[in-house]
């Protein structure tokens, strides 16, 4: 059957007369073995027909898309993806991308505002295959029969640029260690140090108002432990979504700077210290985080941003700032059997990057890896010498699996919060946390699978 292509309500594979939902409940499910309480899982297919492996590889594609291929081939124009990404006029304008198998050795850097979207070549959306969900050799949400000794699943399209900041000193920004660099300028992406990172002008402007990836998988495997900040990815000043993605390093992989909103689905994020940091507000839904080792937290947050383009400078206390990180129907895995044994019990949750910290797990399957306290204090941070304060956010909500000890985590009730429904209730979804400055969702940048339960 055909696949919906949700790129143009207009296209010849679309049936006008559907609504987006009952459009959606015609392509197949990736269905699970077992129950459970995550959800059953899809990838997101709205760009399936021109994914697909076929000849010409353009079929099924957007008008213009651009074809990228590191093989002789008479549609490529060109064999490098930033050159692709270089050749878009800074307008706000939308183009798409389309990657041929392979591995890309690159830095990408995306600084235009216009929409942009990057697929991979991958048959895995047809056949409505999902990437995190496929891990340990069974569909998501199988918690009893997960094989730690079978490898990750990777993407056709990998992009490496392996690189650190090794003892966060040998560069003068984390910025330079990246694969995908999204952000206006290059100060709007830089981390910097102290309570409120690198200043940045607040009349920069916004950067992609809507970036979007599909089956790509991002490496920087500098090392093969952590040795300093070596980015996978880094969004700041813009909006980013990633659907079935890989993200690969082992310190601080994902950086989402000040006005940086992503979302994530469907995704692997592999890392071992602090490999989910930043200022912004990332959703991360239905995917893998993959546990290499321990160190630091899985989570490190400064609270200074605020969600809306619309006023850069706004007060980090507002209402309807919700910086931070949530994290939603996941699992919370050891990256494979040889490190399970070594990380049980040791992984903590997250440490508050400043005292105003946010990160809110929920519903959520946690395997032995995880501290059994679930989050942890940061020695030598300000206030309490633990960087715990009145407006640090460590909580967790309807979580479960057996590395969630229920006990352990009341008897540190002053550092891991368990939130009931109606404390979670403002987090539990990405219309919750992507809001302009007058609280209303802002959320016409993510791909219609993100509204799926």
């Amino acid at each position: 059957m055909p696949i919906i292509d949700t790129y143009s309500w207009t296209s010849s594979t679309m049936l006008p007369s559907l609504s987006l939902p009952t459009a959606l409940a015609l392509v197949p499910l990736a269905t699970s073995t077992a129950a459970s309480l995550l959800p059953v899982s899809r990838p997101a297919q709205s760009y399936a027909l021109c994914q697909k492996k076929t000849q010409p590889p353009l079929l099924g594609c957007p008008p213009h898309t651009i074809y990228v291929s590191q093989a002789s081939h008479p549609d490529a124009k060109f064999s490098s993806i930033q050159a692709a990404i270089a050749s878009l006029p800074n307008n706000d304008k939308p183009h798409v991308i389309l990657i041929a198998p392979g591995t890309y050795t690159e830095q990408l850097n995306v600084t235009r505002p216009g929409p942009l979207t990057l697929l991979g070549t991958s048959d895995r959306p047809w056949r409505a295959e999902t990437l995190a969900g496929s891990a340990g050799g069974r569909g998501a949400g199988v918690d009893d029969a997960f094989d730690y000794g079978a490898p990750l699943p990777a993407n056709d399209v990998q992009v490496y640029f392996n690189s650190a900041n090794v003892g966060n000193n040998l560069l003068l920004d984390n910025v330079f260690t990246g694969v995908l660099t999204i952000g206006p300028t290059l100060n709007a992406t830089f981390t910097g140090a102290g309570p409120n990172g690198w200043p940045v002008d607040p009349a920069t402007p916004f950067g992609s108002a809507d970036f979007r990836a599909y089956n790509i998988d991002f490496r920087n495997e500098f090392s093969d432990r952590s040795v300093g900040p070596a980015h996978a990815l880094g969004v700041s000043r813009a909006n980013a979504g990633f659907y079935s993605c890989g993200f690969y390093s082992y310190q601080d992989t994902i950086y989402i700077g000040k006005l940086g909103n992503a979302y994530f689905h469907d995704t692997i994020v592999a890392g071992q210290t602090d490999f989910l940091y930043g200022f912004g507000t990332l959703f991360i839904s239905k995917s893998l985080l993959s546990l290499r080792n321990c160190g630091g937290g899985i989570t490190a947050w400064k609270g200074t941003n605020t969600t809306s383009p619309s006023n850069p400078s706004g007060p980090a206390s507002s209402s309807n700032n919700k910086y931070g990180v949530y994290i939603s129907h996941t699992q919370f895995r050891a990256a494979n059997s040889t490190i399970a044994p070594v990380i049980k019990d040791k992984c903590s949750l997250g440490r508050p990057w400043n005292d105003i910290h946010r990160s809110v797990i929920m519903r959520s399957y946690f395997d032995p890896s995880i501290l059994p306290q679930g989050y942890t204090g940061w020695t030598g941070k300000p206030p309490n010498n633990n960087g715990i304060g009145p407006g640090t956010v460590m909580a967790v909500h309807d979580v479960y699996g057996p590395g969630y000890d229920a006990a352990a985590v009341a008897a540190a009730s002053n550092v891991t919060k368990v939130f009931d429904r109606a404390q979670a209730r403002p987090y539990l979804r990405p219309a919750d946390v992507f809001v302009s400055q007058k609280g209303k969702p802002d959320v016409k940048w993510l791909d219609p699978v993100a509204w799926l339960p």
